[in-house]
């Protein structure tokens, strides 16, 4: 099983959105996860980790995740055949929609 680390900076006050982001992932990898860690930080720092590989970080990719990317992210590290539902479809439909613009 595996450990999402969620570093947020206390400056800012994004602990509402570090916790909602774990309650989701507890939420949907309920027997794929060992641990959802809340790790404080400072600096504008929001940064997550799966088992020690970060697969976001605020300044590097712009922001904060969408939570559906965010649930791909993860997914893809600790259960790459397990399919999100409704979320996979979404993001599906995305790329048949920009395909559909470029054509």
């Amino acid at each position: 099983m595996s450990r999402v680390a969620i570093e947020y900076c206390t400056q800012c006050r994004w602990l509402l959105r570090a916790s909602w982001m774990a309650q989701e992932l507890l939420t949907t990898f309920t027997t794929d996860l060992s641990e959802v860690a809340l790790v404080p930080g400072e600096g504008g720092v929001f940064r997550i980790t799966v088992d020690d590989e970060q697969i976001w970080e605020r300044k590097a990719d712009g922001g904060f995740p969408d939570i559906t990317v965010l649930k791909q992210r993860v997914r893809d590290r600790v259960a790459p055949g397990r399919s999100l539902g409704h979320a996979d479809k979404a993001d599906k439909q995305d790329v048949a929609e920009k395909q559909d613009v470029t054509d």
